[in-house]
C-alpha cells in the first residue's frame, strides 16, 4: 500500500515501493494504483553501469523511454541505437526491444506505458525483489538479488 501523500496531484519517491532487479531499479510513480490515472503509468527506471535487460515486449502497451541522465544502446525490433541525454524513444505494442547502460554513470530513463499494465507484469516477475514505499532501495539489495 503507498504512503500517505501530501497531495494527489504530486507523488514523490518515497510514496511508492521500488522494483529491484540485478540490473538496476524502477519506481512507477503514476499508476492506476498510485494516482487513479487509467490511461497511462509512469516510472523511473534506474541501469547501473554496463547492465541491462533482455529483450521483451509488450504485447498491449506503446512505451515512451526518455532518456533523463547517462547514456547506453537501445534496441528497438532490428535496430540498436545509441542513446543520451535528451533523447526519446517510442516503442510500439509487441515489439522487441531491450536497453543496455553504456556509460559509467547511471542511466536514468522515464518511462511511460500506455496503457498500463508491464509495470504490474514486472512486479511479479520471480527476480524482481520489492522495496516498501519510504525505504530506500539499496547497492546491497540489488547486491542480494543478483546472488
Amino acid at each position: 500500500m503507498p504512503a500517505e501523500r501530501d497531495s494527489e496531484y504530486v507523488v514523490e519517491p518515497d510514496d511508492v515501493e521500488s522494483q529491484l532487479f540485478d540490473w538496476g531499479a524502477l519506481k512507477w510513480m503514476s499508476t492506476p494504483s498510485v494516482t487513479g490515472g487509467e490511461r497511462f503509468s509512469a516510472g523511473v527506471v534506474k541501469l547501473e553501469p554496463g547492465k541491462g535487460h533482455e529483450r521483451h515486449t509488450h504485447p498491449e502497451s506503446d512505451e515512451i523511454l526518455y532518456v533523463v541522465r547517462g547514456e547506453g544502446e537501445q534496441e528497438v525490433a532490428d535496430e540498436t541505437h545509441a542513446i543520451e541525454t535528451g533523447d526519446m524513444v517510442f516503442v510500439p505494442e509487441g515489439v522487441e526491444h531491450g536497453t543496455v547502460n553504456t556509460g559509467w554513470e547511471p542511466l536514468v530513463l522515464l518511462a511511460v506505458y500506455a496503457p498500463p499494465g508491464p509495470e504490474d507484469v514486472l512486479r511479479d516477475l520471480p527476480e524482481c525483489e520489492i522495496v516498501p514505499a519510504g525505504k530506500l532501495p539499496t547497492q546491497e539489495n540489488v547486491d542480494r538479488e543478483a546472488k
